[in-house]
C-alpha cells in the first residue's frame, strides 16, 4: 500500500463547507459522490433548502450483514476564516483535516484498497450528512431511520491520541424555561409584584444541583438573562441550559427532575414553561459492541485501544437505535475548531491501513 498523496484532500479542504454555506457543503458533496460512484455506488440524496444535502451511497446488496461508516460534510468555519490547505513532513493542516473530512477520506480510501483486493464492494453503505457541527437537528432523524438497516455502525470522526477508537459517549440536551412574573415598583409597590429573576436563579440553584459528577452527569446554566430596569419587579426571566449524561437512567433521573423544578413555582405568581430537549442520546457501551471490537481484534491480530468521550456526535444516534456502534475510525488530530486544526500523517497510514483490512473481513463474511 502505498503512502497517502493528500491531493485530492487538498481539493475538498480548500472547499468552504461551513454548515451555512449550502452551496460549499454540496460542492464538497459533488466530489464524494464522484469517487463514490466510480467504486460502483449509488447515490441517494436528500435534498435540503437551507443546508446541504445529504448523501447516503448505497453498494450493491448481497445476503449478509451490512455494515454502515457515517460522517458528515460541514465544517465549523464561515468564509475567509480558515480555508487554507498545508503540509508538512508530519501534520496536515486545515479546516476539516481531521473533523471530518480526513475522516471520510479514510473511508474512502479503505473502500478502494478494498474493492481493489477483493474485486467489489457489497453491503457497505456511507452516509454523509451535512449538519453535524449544529447538531444535526435535520439529519438525525434521517440517520435513526437508515441506521435500523444495518448491523453495524463505523463513525469517522477523529481517532483519539493512541488511536483509540470511541466506544461510549455522553448523551446531550439543550434546554430553555421562560419564566413569566409581574411587574411591579419596587419602590411604591414592592409586594405587588411578582420577581421573575428571583424565580430564575432559585430555579437555577436546582437545576445545577442534579450534577452528579460520580456519575457522569452535568447540569449547567448557561445563560440567564431577564429584568428590565433596578426599579422594577422583573416580569420575565429566560435560562439556558445543557444536559450531558453517560447513561439512560440518569437521563430519565434528571428529566423528571427538571420537569418538576419547571411545575414549581418557588416565587408566588410566577409561571413557567420548558422548551428544547435532548439532542442527541447517550451512546453506552454494550455486549455486541464488545463483541464487534473483539471480532476486529481477533482477525487483525492487533488490540484496539478504546476510549469514552464527553462530546457529542452522530455515533450517538445510531448506537441509540441498538446498532453496535464504534466512532473515532478518523485520523489522529488536535486542534479542531480552531485555526490550528491538524492531522498525523502517520495517524492517515495506521487508520487507512486497519480499516481496509476490517473492510476485507468485512466482505469475506467473517464479521
Amino acid at each position: 500500500m502505498s503512502p497517502t498523496d493528500f491531493s485530492e484532500l487538498k481539493r475538498i479542504i480548500e472547499i468552504n463547507s461551513w454548515t451555512k454555506n449550502k452551496e460549499g457543503v454540496d460542492a464538497n458533496g459533488k466530489i464524494f459522490s464522484e469517487w463514490m460512484e466510480a467504486l460502483g455506488y449509488q447515490t441517494i440524496r436528500y435534498p435540503r433548502e437551507e443546508i446541504g444535502d445529504h448523501l447516503h451511497f448505497v453498494a450493491p446488496q448481497k445476503e449478509g450483514k451490512r455494515l454502515l461508516l457515517l460522517g458528515h460534510l460541514d465544517t465549523v468555519f464561515p468564509p475567509r476564516s480558515f480555508e487554507a490547505f498545508a503540509e508538512d513532513d508530519t501534520w496536515v493542516y486545515g479546516p476539516g483535516v481531521c473533523d471530518m473530512k480526513g475522516g471520510n477520506y479514510v473511508a474512502l480510501q479503505a473502500l478502494r484498497n478494498a474493492r481493489q483486493a477483493c474485486g467489489e464492494i457489497h453491503n457497505i453503505d456511507l452516509l454523509l450528512v451535512s449538519d453535524e457541527e449544529t447538531g444535526s437537528d435535520d439529519s438525525k432523524y434521517l440517520t435513526a431511520e437508515l441506521a435500523k438497516a444495518y448491523d453495524y455502525c463505523m463513525v469517522f470522526e477523529a481517532a483519539g491520541a493512541h488511536n483509540e477508537v470511541v466506544v461510549g459517549r455522553k448523551g446531550v440536551g439543550t434546554f430553555f424555561i421562560d419564566i413569566e412574573g409581574k411587574a411591579a415598583h419596587a419602590g411604591n409597590h414592592y409586594d405587588k409584584g411578582a420577581d421573575a429573576n428571583l424565580e430564575a436563579a432559585l430555579k437555577l440553584q436546582r437545576l445545577v444541583a442534579l450534577t452528579d459528577l460520580e456519575r457522569g452527569t452535568t447540569v449547567n446554566v448557561g445563560k440567564i438573562s431577564g429584568g428590565i430596569g433596578a426599579n422594577t419587579i422583573s416580569p420575565k426571566a429566560d435560562l439556558t441550559f445543557e444536559l450531558r449524561y453517560t447513561t439512560t437512567d440518569e437521563r430519565d433521573r434528571v428529566l423528571k427532575a427538571i420537569d418538576e423544578i419547571v411545575n414549581t413555582s418557588y416565587v408566588e405568581g410566577t409561571k413557567s414553561s420548558l422548551s428544547g430537549g435532548i439532542q442527541r442520546d447517550v451512546m453506552q457501551p454494550t455486549p455486541e459492541q464488545a463483541a464487534f471490537v473483539k471480532k476486529i481484534e481477533t482477525l487483525c491480530k492487533i488490540t484496539l485501544p478504546t476510549e469514552k468521550r464527553g462530546g457529542v456526535s452522530d455515533a450517538n444516534i445510531v448506537a441509540s437505535q441498538g446498532i453496535p456502534t464504534l466512532d473515532g475510525w478518523g485520523p489522529y488530530g488536535d486542534g479542531d475548531h480552531t485555526i490550528h486544526e491538524r492531522a498525523s500523517k502517520e495517524s492517515f497510514e495506521d487508520r487507512i491501513t486497519l480499516v481496509t483490512q476490517i473492510f476485507e473481513h468485512f466482505l469475506a463474511g467473517k464479521i
